[in-house]
């Protein structure tokens, strides 16, 4: 299997992140003393971005530097030009000494931003952090206020790690939001079987995410595949592949509802040209222009995508699993690349929950129904096991049909641990093993009356894990719920009898959240009562304070999280809505500022 290297599949270039070196602008020795310790400073940031940071497409991040130090207005100007012209989506603003605040903030609205100031005692960066925050918070310009906890000599070049933390952090979610900027989700249906996050809102899209909603009706699927539009050559290629590497398991069909061999075989055919085609309407295919289809090979330019399927698709055609699948996951017959983000059911929140992880990580995510809690009572009662470890006191079955991408085997590993890798860190083996961990099933006819395949899998334990769900709500708007914690194994038997109790035919996630015997994390039963919607999304790593500081950004508050309040990192101005309350504040902060492109 050979890696693809990175690209960019959408129109635009990936965002860049601009560092501005802020100084005091006094001439005759004050400005003049501080040059190059100042842009000094801007170089090891961007230089240490650089080194550490990759979009989710896998393409190196870059940081563009002002021309100069920025003493006032005019060269603030000139910087706010040249970041336009060079694509930044976010700003760093560095200073070791004092400046004048609101003559050199960034003032760009629509761009998340953040302040270093040097904890020196020699000059006062400090003082200067302090008088900008105050002048973003005036003028309604939320920004993330950096500063090292530790005094720091003047001429010292090193950036401390608490500061790097937050500099990580700040870039990741900010590089997040101005990806999303522009871009589309594509919107394959419509409504599902009645679930509310499938009814796409696109005034949030466009309002909070920057985002425009592209719809079609299921029906351009069959249209294509009638009339042969797609690459006949890829299709033979990737039929061949799946027949070698998707073996079948199981027919759990009761003898009647079982379809023919002849119709299965039809299935895999119809499955593989569904996976070609939702690929070619999110992102285009330039070989289907040399076929003479020039407006099909445009795409709709989406960042995301979802597929309704149930019921008017599934009850006559076969399902979308093996395409949700195969396009979520790192890999298919291309080789390893990029995935695609695919919500099933169209349930576009939960697809944006999931997007929200991979443009984190650049890693693969698991879609499911948050489907049972099993207290140790119930598992005891059925199986006879008692529940031990971190599975002790309860677990949560996650399970769903087609989407949970096959990197959620659990067959890649880091220092020897299972895992779900950034897609240009998966070697062909790690891929292999996690086409060797899953079986494909005839979809069950009672659900899929057009018959399809089904992936199943068994995630490996031990993976540290975050779920996630955004929700909207009637007057609130959306919120957002995070639940840190971990994959768990169970005993072959034990999985077998629960997880037969349900459609056997789907990958499996058990998952054990982070407990702390208070609130809504009391224990893992509270979590599973409070969960706002039957979808979540699960990105490997403990990853929640990341995805609360990029909801900062887009002014979507946390309504629940277990994240240890020292790895909060939200806009410096949102202590003012409430430091002794910090979920209230953030729901106050969110609602005063309104969504980021209203």
């Amino acid at each position: 299997m050979n890696i693809n290297p990175p690209q960019n599949r959408l129109s635009g270039s990936p965002p860049k992140i601009g560092i501005r070196p802020a100084i005091d602008g006094r001439r005759q020795g004050v400005r003049e003393s501080l040059e190059e310790t100042t842009m000094t400073m801007a170089r090891i940031v961007a230089d240490f971005l650089s080194a550490n940071l990759r979009h989710a497409n896998g393409l190196p991040v870059e940081c563009v530097i002002a021309d100069s130090c920025i003493g006032g207005v005019k060269e603030a100007a000139e910087t706010a030009v040249k970041f336009q012209r060079e694509g930044v989506g976010l700003s760093i603003t560095v200073t070791p000494a004092w400046c004048y605040g609101s003559e050199t903030m960034d003032m760009d609205p629509l761009i998340p931003k953040a302040v270093w100031g040097f904890n020196g005692t020699e000059r006062p960066g400090a003082v200067y952090l302090a008088a900008v925050m105050a002048a973003h918070a005036q003028k309604g310009l939320p920004a993330f206020s950096i500063y090292g906890r530790d005094v720091q000599d003047s001429g010292d070049t090193t950036i401390p790690a608490d500061v790097q933390e937050k500099l990580l952090r700040f870039a990741k979610a900010g590089l997040a939001v101005a990806a999303m900027r522009g871009q589309s989700y594509l919107a394959m249906g419509g409504v599902s079987m009645g679930i509310a996050g499938s009814i796409v809102d696109q005034p949030f899209f466009e309002s909070y995410l920057g985002m425009r909603v592209e719809t079609i009706d299921m029906t351009e699927f069959a249209h294509r595949m009638d009339q042969a539009i797609y690459d006949p050559d890829e299709y033979e290629k990737g039929l061949a592949w799946t027949k070698a590497n998707c073996p079948e398991g199981k027919d759990y069909n009761s003898p009647q509802h079982k379809r023919t061999r002849e119709q299965q075989d039809s299935d895999w055919e119809v499955s593989v040209k569904m996976a070609l085609i939702a690929r070619d309407l999110m992102v285009g295919n330039p070989r289907l222009v040399e076929l003479g289809y020039a407006e099909e090979a445009n795409g709709h330019n989406a960042l995301a995508g979802g597929f309704q399927g149930q019921r008017q698709w599934t009850d006559y055609y076969p399902n979308g699993d093996y395409m949700e699948a195969i396009l979520n996951s790192s890999f298919d017959w291309t080789g390893i690349r990029q995935p695609y983000i695919i919500a099933t059911e169209n349930d576009a929140l939960n697809g944006v929950s999931m997007l929200f992880g991979h443009l984190l990580t650049g890693a693969a995510q698991i879609f499911a129904d948050v489907r049972t809690y099993w207290s140790p009572d119930a598992v005891k009662r059925v199986t006879g096991y008692q529940l031990n470890g971190r599975a002790a006191n309860g677990i949560l079955h996650l399970i769903n049909s087609g989407p949970a991408a096959l990197d959620g085997t659990g067959q890649q590993a880091q220092n020897g641990q299972p895992a779900m890798k950034p897609w240009w860190e998966i070697t062909p083996a790690e891929a292999q093993a996690c086409l060797e961990a899953t079986t494909w099933h005839a979809g069950m006819t009672e659900y899929f009356r057009g018959g399809g395949w089904s992936s199943k899998f068994r995630t490996r334990g031990g993976m540290p894990m975050t779920m996630c769900r955004l929700n909207l709500i009637k007057g609130l708007g959306p919120a957002l719920q995070i639940a840190e914690g971990w994959s768990v194994d169970l005993p072959d038997a034990v999985h077998e009898v629960l997880d037969e109790r349900t459609n056997p035919t789907w990958p499996t996630t058990w998952f054990v959240p982070r407990t702390t015997g208070a609130g809504l994390f009391r224990d893992v039963y509270t979590v599973m009562s409070n969960w706002g919607a039957n979808h979540g999304a699960i990105a490997y790593g403990h990853i929640g304070a990341d995805l609360i500081s990029l909801a900062s950004m887009l002014r979507i508050p946390v309504y629940m999280h277990n994240v240890p309040d020292e790895q909060v990192f939200r806009p410096h101005v949102w202590t003012a809505f409430g430091a002794m309350e910090p979920t209230g504040a953030d729901f106050r902060a969110c609602a005063n500022f309104g969504p980021l492109y209203s």
